[in-house]
């Protein structure tokens, strides 16, 4: 089973939230990415939410080379 510190990659307001509220939450509930970052993404790709990012063809494009690199 996967984990993860939700304290190192979420804003403080996010971490105490359940895996649905924070999937639906906007992009700027991740640690580092402002709101003007989530208004680029959102004009860019239509990316509001967390899930949105993770579905992001570009995303898994970007995860799959790089697993591929990892891989030799």
């Amino acid at each position: 089973m996967a984990s993860i510190d939700l304290d190192k990659v979420l804003d403080k307001a996010w971490a105490d939230k359940s895996l649905p509220e924070i999937l639906a939450a906007p992009v700027g509930a991740l640690k580092g990415v402002s709101d003007r970052d989530g208004e680029l993404l959102q004009e860019a790709f239509g990316v509001k939410t967390i899930t949105d990012l993770a579905e992001l063809k570009y995303v898994r494009w970007a995860q799959a080379l790089a697993a591929l690199d990892a891989a030799k």
